[in-house]
């Protein structure tokens, strides 16, 4: 396992991410863990709205402090209440309380905001999550399921007033699904996120499991069996596959694997090493079409131009 930085903030995190919350079973839950630290893996993801995971999370954790824990909150405690949802103060203070019983800690490492939520003026919740990190209970925090220009407006404003900034982006990304592409990811790599991406191998559908690629549209399908002629010259199970693929797009991402069973994560895992060579990222993304659209196409097209930059713009060295 490798490690990479976590935002700019110098926090080291592995090259993978384990999400927690189809862990049910603490047994199972226990085994899980054992293989993912024993390969070097020390972020755990989890969420104020997983429930019985973020409880089982926290009856089998030990050595805490080796770990890198992140829960999520935004999502409802009780959809009676209108205020048991949401992103500002009160929502926040309750659901972090709740996980932190939960988990059996008094500090949580990562907070996400679990989802954009359009009432909650951006400033009451970059102002409290702050509160909570200057309040030890939180150390980072991040934005989960949020628009591009919402999470940098937020990190314009935390700059600006000596705030908690946004270390962390989680969005969903795979080869089926690569509208980040288009200004989330551009976004996060400009202000130095971190991209943990959720559905890396699209609920299954690039796992190679052939009962679910019967039950793919034929586009998933197009790619499903890219992904398996991929691994079978390379030697590699198709989730190593689109996993590697995943790690190769952007030094930014980092792919946030959700498992049930220890033996999934450890077949997962064996692909670390796994080194995608340009044909076979050719073979991949060519099998769906994925146009960026405008404005990024557009500008691509402008950037070589004399007309736009004049005659020095196939001269100029960028960043």
């Amino acid at each position: 396992m490798r490690y990479r930085l976590f935002g700019r903030t110098g926090l080291r995190v592995s090259e993978i991410l384990l999400g927690t919350m189809t862990l049910r079973d603490e047994r199972e839950a226990r085994r899980v863990l054992d293989v993912y630290a024993d390969a070097g893996g020390n972020v755990l993801d989890t969420a104020s709205a997983y429930g019985e995971s973020e409880e089982v999370l926290g009856a089998v954790v030990e050595r805490r402090d080796r770990f890198v824990i992140g829960t999520k909150y935004t999502l409802s405690r009780d959809p009676a209440d209108p205020n048991a949802a949401g992103n500002h103060r009160k929502n926040l203070v309750l659901s972090l309380e709740r996980s932190l019983r939960r988990l059996r800690t008094d500090y949580v490492d990562i907070l996400w905001v679990h989802l954009w939520d359009r009432h909650t003026p951006v400033e009451e919740t970059m102002r409290a999550l702050d509160d909570v990190v200057r309040a030890g209970k939180v150390l980072y925090v991040g934005i989960s399921d949020a628009p591009a220009w919402f999470a940098a407006r937020a990190n314009t404003l935390a700059e600006w007033r000596g705030w908690t900034p946004f270390s962390g982006l989680q969005v969903p990304y795979n080869l089926l699904r690569r509208d980040i592409e288009r200004e989330l990811l551009p976004m996060a790599e400009a202000l130095g996120m971190s991209v943990a991406a959720w559905a890396p191998l699209a609920a299954g559908a690039l796992s190679g499991g052939t009962t679910r690629v019967r039950e793919l549209t034929p586009r998933d399908q197009a790619a499903a069996t890219a992904v398996r002629k991929v691994a079978d010259e390379l030697g590699a199970t198709p989730a190593q596959v689109a996993l590697a693929w995943l790690r190769a797009t952007s030094p930014a991402v980092l792919p946030l694997v959700g498992v049930s069973r220890a033996e999934q994560l450890a077949e997962n895992l064996r692909g670390l090493d796994l080194v995608l060579p340009a044909e076979a990222v050719a073979t991949l993304e060519s099998a769906v079409e994925f146009e960026r659209g405008f404005p990024a196409d557009f500008i691509a097209e402008c950037e070589p131009s004399s007309f736009a930059f004049g005659d020095a713009a196939t001269r100029v060295n960028g960043r």
